[in-house]
């Protein structure tokens, strides 16, 4: 195997351990030293994969992280029917089936703590990665005539959000093996997507 391949892997184990920690404790409670740790290489060492240290980091995985987002989005929301529901969980299933992305936490906490440049930049693109392609699927949703509202932008940040929120979730409520919890999780969001549709009403 040759040094720069050797180098890449490397490189690659430093950020999937970065993105992890960073989802788990978020950008104030993670240090270089944690992160070199888990990596298993020394602390300094961390410079030579990231010589802007865990600003570098964070900035690269979020963005990283948020670009899978929005591709995997819209590639389900494309390859599912079209049909509203059918296609809002194709994207619960897609937001299930990853980390989750605590907005709340990256706005008002993670965000802050970083150049006031990046966290503008990492802001708009949390919105353009995980809200607008669900806002785009609804306006298309609505012009088929399927769905009626004034605003899908805010529609689409608390389908996104209810969603995530599942993942808060404890493995404990949940008797099953991984791949049960993992269907449970999947249940909730349908059928919180159901009462989105047909409501809490009497009929």
């Amino acid at each position: 195997m040759r040094a720069q391949e050797i180098n890449t892997e490397a490189r690659e184990r430093v950020l999937a351990v970065a993105e992890k920690l960073f989802a788990q404790k978020g950008y104030a409670a993670v240090t270089l030293r944690d992160i070199a740790t888990e990596v298993g290489i020394r602390h300094t060492s961390l410079y030579h994969h990231a010589p802007g240290g865990k600003e570098e980091l964070f900035i690269e995985v979020t963005e990283r992280n948020l670009n899978h987002h929005r591709t995997g989005l819209e590639q389900v929301i494309k390859e599912a029917k079209p049909n509203i529901q059918t296609q809002l969980y194709a994207v619960a299933d897609w937001l299930l089936s990853h980390s989750p992305m605590d907005l709340v936490r990256m706005l008002h906490s993670d965000l802050p703590a970083i150049a006031p440049a990046q966290a503008e930049r990492l802001a708009f693109l949390a919105l353009e990665s995980l809200i607008l392609p669900v806002e785009r699927m609804l306006q298309k949703a609505s012009e088929r005539g399927e769905i009626e509202h004034h605003d899908l932008g805010l529609v689409a940040g608390g389908l996104v959000g209810m969603i995530e929120s599942l993942h808060a979730v404890p493995d404990t409520a949940f008797e099953e093996g991984r791949h049960g919890i993992e269907l449970r999780r999947q249940t909730m969001a349908y059928e919180l997507i159901n009462v989105m549709f047909n409501g809490l009403r009497k009929r």
